[in-house]
């Protein structure tokens, strides 16, 4: 029994800016535990997909402009 099954191509076209907003509004409304939660989730992502493995230790390094 053959089903033929079509997918529909939705587009939805938002300015950069409302959906910056959006970003930036939903990860205000997170607690700060949750926000490291998922910095800590994507380094380990980016790492593993990197290079294979994830750093024991990551240097703290914070670099400020001097305006």
């Amino acid at each position: 029994m053959k089903t033929d099954r079509k997918i529909a191509m939705v587009v939805n076209h938002v300015k950069m800016e409302d959906e910056d907003r959006a970003d930036v509004a939903f990860w205000i409304s997170r607690s700060p535990a949750e926000r490291l939660t998922e910095v800590v989730r994507l380094r380990q992502n980016y790492f593993s997909w990197a290079d294979g493995s994830f750093p024991k230790k990551i240097e703290k390094v914070v670099h400020q402009r001097h305006i």
